[in-house]
């Protein structure tokens, strides 16, 4: 059973920085991907950033330039590093990893805060 533990989330001023981070464990198989979504209140989870194994990124376009996306592959550990936060980035951020055909994500998430 693939299980991951994110931490990182908390309040910030606008302007301010956050690092999330996300552990995967359990798992037989090598991780081929993992990313980041988040859901606002009141509106769809979307992509905020995605990372596969080989290093090959991807942004939404809303936080290109602000957000960096990193991985240690021998620990399993996806990171996200969110610089100049402002308040739409406010949401609950979920972690997933893709093995295979299967997609993990975590339940709970991590909440975002971001302050005006």
């Amino acid at each position: 059973q693939v299980q991951l533990v994110e931490s990182g989330g908390g309040l910030v001023q606008a302007g301010g920085s956050l690092r999330l981070s996300c552990v995967a464990s359990g798992s037989r198989f090598s991780i081929d991907a993992m990313g980041w979504y988040r859901q606002a209140p009141g509106k769809q989870r979307e992509l905020v950033a995605h990372i596969t194994s080989g290093g090959r990124t991807t942004y939404a376009d809303s936080v290109k330039g602000r957000f960096t996306i990193s991985s240690n592959n021998a620990k399993n550990t996806v990171y996200l590093q969110m610089n100049s936060l402002k308040p739409e980035d406010t949401a609950v951020y979920y972690c997933n990893a893709f093995i295979g055909s299967a997609t993990y994500t975590t339940t709970q998430g991590t909440q975002v805060t971001v302050s005006s």
